[in-house]
């Protein structure tokens, strides 16, 4: 490896042999955004053995002020952001071995990709991928470290089964489900700072250093000069139906799977299949444009424009229909392009 790593490892808490448990590793980012890319491109520089990065969306312009990663270039070829985020992580750091998974982030899609991690992080933007995450990680035993902002702040938590109190602990406690969109804007180091403690977190797991975890839930407000930690053993509950002496893991039972949402702050729905699909994009493509539709498609996706509509659809069947918060509206025109 030469000098690659030399800055870290005479880092003392991390040193030749933290290295080397770093290289040895697998992480799963949930979510390939802003927080998202920050923290696979600083897993990447530190030489993680693997990453498996794990997205719904695909890069859009407005992305550019925040999520580092990515270039004109991916918005113009309308990039699923994961299979962005590889491409260029791998120019980074060709010994990292990227996993890229363009699919949303469901109790199916994720349950395997749990299982095989060392640390999970969370980059996403919805409460309902946090609980999943939370079940599936009490569930198999894996840490995983919370992370969200918005406007000017953060959080972030670091949750280790068995020992803290978990996400599903915290809700009724802590005020955290406002920080589930992006509608009130966001600000660059807001970002950083969160993916600062989330990654530092990381860094100590990955090497094993477990007693220098913080303990406590961070909250910031960068533009306000606020910084808060809260002391969190005493909310790990019991009765916790996710981590509790008799989990049930709730959020992992597929009626709470929803099949259609509205994205946060994007005037966007989400229509994901009743079942499993694998569509035929080349053929899809070719079928919408004998059909009369205007068409853009690559490997990944297939975006076309109707009745000032626009509708991004993926191989797995699932749609992003944009310009509309009509979920019924949006069921329509996906019943209508895919049946």
């Amino acid at each position: 490896m030469g000098d690659r790593y030399s800055r870290q490892e005479l880092f003392s808490p991390i040193g030749k042999q933290g290295q080397d448990l770093i290289r040895s590793k697998h992480v799963l980012v949930v979510g390939a955004g802003a927080l998202g890319s920050a923290n696979c491109e600083m897993l990447t520089r530190a030489g993680v053995g693997k990453l498996t990065i794990i997205d719904r969306d695909y890069v859009e312009e407005s992305n550019l002020q925040r999520q580092q990663l990515y270039t004109e270039a991916d918005v113009q070829e309308r990039m699923p952001k994961a299979e962005a985020a590889r491409r260029h992580l791998q120019s980074i750091n060709s010994d990292v071995e990227i996993e890229a998974v363009v699919a949303d982030g469901t109790a199916l899609t994720l349950q395997p990709l749990v299982q095989k991690a060392d640390v999970v992080i969370d980059s996403t933007d919805n409460f309902e991928t946090r609980m999943i995450i939370n079940d599936l990680t009490q569930k198999y035993s894996i840490p995983w470290i919370y992370g969200a902002c918005v406007g000017s702040s953060g959080m972030s938590f670091t949750i280790i089964p068995g020992e803290t109190p978990c996400l599903h602990c915290l809700l009724s406690t802590l005020p955290i489900q406002g920080m589930t969109c992006d509608t009130n804007g966001i600000i660059a180091p807001a970002v950083t700072m969160v993916v600062a403690h989330q990654h530092t977190e990381t860094l100590k797991m990955l090497t094993e250093n477990w007693s220098a975890l913080r303990p406590g839930f961070v909250s910031f407000d960068v533009w306000n000069n606020q910084y808060h930690v809260i002391k969190a053993s005493k909310m790990k509950k019991s009765s916790c139906l996710s981590c509790g002496e008799e989990p049930t893991y709730p959020f992992l039972q597929i009626e709470k799977a929803t099949k259609t949402a509205v994205l946060c702050g994007r005037n966007t729905v989400q229509i994901r299949p009743s079942s499993e699909r694998k569509l035929n994009l080349v053929k899809l493509a070719e079928d919408l444009r004998n059909g009369g539709y205007e068409v853009k498609a690559n490997a990944f996706l297939i975006s076309l424009e109707t009745n000032g509509q626009r509708m991004v659809i993926f191989q797995d069947g699932r749609a992003l229909v944009h310009d509309t918060k009509d979920e019924a509206q949006a069921k329509s025109l996906y019943q209508r392009i895919l049946g």
